[in-house]
């Protein structure tokens, strides 16, 4: 069987992830597309690292750590789906392409490995505490709340894992200001790579 094109996109938090990535789903309409979100691998809040703000001394559930998710699973995961060329042996039509987007898959050393395309969203951390504010207060979360955790624990773990794993992506890309030019770029050379694979 044929493998799968796996396209892994990392970035900081609210840097734009999922967004491009619905966006690439949608321009290559006619592949069929597995989608992982790092996301949807949270380990249970008690089984979470925590984490002591280094300036103000506040212990926090560190919701942006490596322990923090069950990456390992993660990696099952992502290896079964490549391997059996469908969606965790399901059954279902074999992908055509993978994407994996959440805040460490370049972090990761075994799913950076696995990838064939590596993309980081570039944004700005002033837009992206924006972002995350507007985001969590929507969800009901309080201006304080979020503003002290993104200021105590989240910009010290995107600089010590995220910002890092940056040098290993083939394009990085504007999270800013999203360009119809760049996602054309993506598109075509994740098409071409899906027609390369199944060609093989």
């Amino acid at each position: 069987m044929n493998k799968p094109f796996v396209v892994g996109i990392a970035g900081g938090s609210a840097s734009g992830k999922s967004t491009f990535a619905d966006l690439l789903v949608e321009a290559l309409d006619g592949l069929k597309i597995e989608v992982f979100h790092m996301d949807h691998y949270f380990k249970p809040e008690e089984r979470r690292p925590h984490v002591k703000a280094p300036v103000t001394g506040i212990v926090y559930t560190d919701d942006n750590h490596p322990d923090t998710m069950d990456i390992p699973q993660m990696r099952r995961d992502l290896a079964a789906s490549i391997e059996s060329g469908s969606a965790h042996a399901s059954g279902r039509a074999a992908a055509d392409v993978i994407v994996a987007e959440g805040l460490l898959t370049l972090y990761d050393d075994e799913i950076c490995g696995m990838l064939d395309l590596r993309l980081f969203m570039e944004c700005r951390p002033d837009e992206r505490i924006v972002r995350r504010l507007r985001r969590n207060m929507s969800c009901g979360l309080g201006f304080d709340e979020i503003a002290n955790v993104y200021l105590d624990m989240v910009r010290y773990r995107h600089d010590e894992y995220v910002e890092p794993s940056k040098w290993r992506a083939d394009l990085i890309l504007n999270g800013s200001s999203f360009s119809n030019k760049a996602l054309a770029v993506v598109a075509d050379a994740v098409r071409t790579g899906a027609t390369r694979n199944r060609a093989e």
